[in-house]
């Protein structure tokens, strides 16, 4: 392989690894900081949509750097990351609505508010338009 090529992709998959590793640490980190479960859920977001599949690409360059290109590798990795950015989003929603239908507190500090209202108040009439 080119050294110049080869340098480069070193230098990708250290970027790609270290910066999912920093996505993991930095959402580990601000779990001290969240005031609610709310918070916590959004916390996590970054890390399991970003951070992880960062890691997991790295992983898949140093394995066919490394090995050789092998298409079930491939698709493996490609199932994966997809799967984590999915699987992803929908958790965090299933979790804040599992947290909310609980009675989960919310943080008199969290903004804005639109979980804390009771059901209808606020919401205005709808617009009928008469001719």
């Amino acid at each position: 392989m080119n050294p110049v090529l080869d340098l480069a992709l070193t230098v990708l998959i250290g970027v790609l690894l270290i910066g999912g590793a920093f996505w993991m640490l930095t959402a580990a980190l601000s779990m001290f900081h969240a005031r609610d479960s709310f918070s916590r859920i959004n916390v996590l977001s970054p890390a399991t949509g970003l951070g992880l599949p960062m890691i997991v690409i790295g992983a898949f360059l140093q394995h066919t750097r490394t090995s050789g290109l092998d298409p079930v590798v491939l698709v493996k990795t490609l199932l994966t990351v997809l799967a984590l950015i999915i699987v992803s989003s929908i958790a965090s929603n299933v979790l804040a609505r599992a947290a909310y239908l609980s009675g989960s507190p919310v943080d008199p500090r969290t903004a804005p508010q639109d979980l804390a209202r009771a059901p209808g108040e606020g919401e205005q009439e709808p617009h009928s338009e008469e001719r």
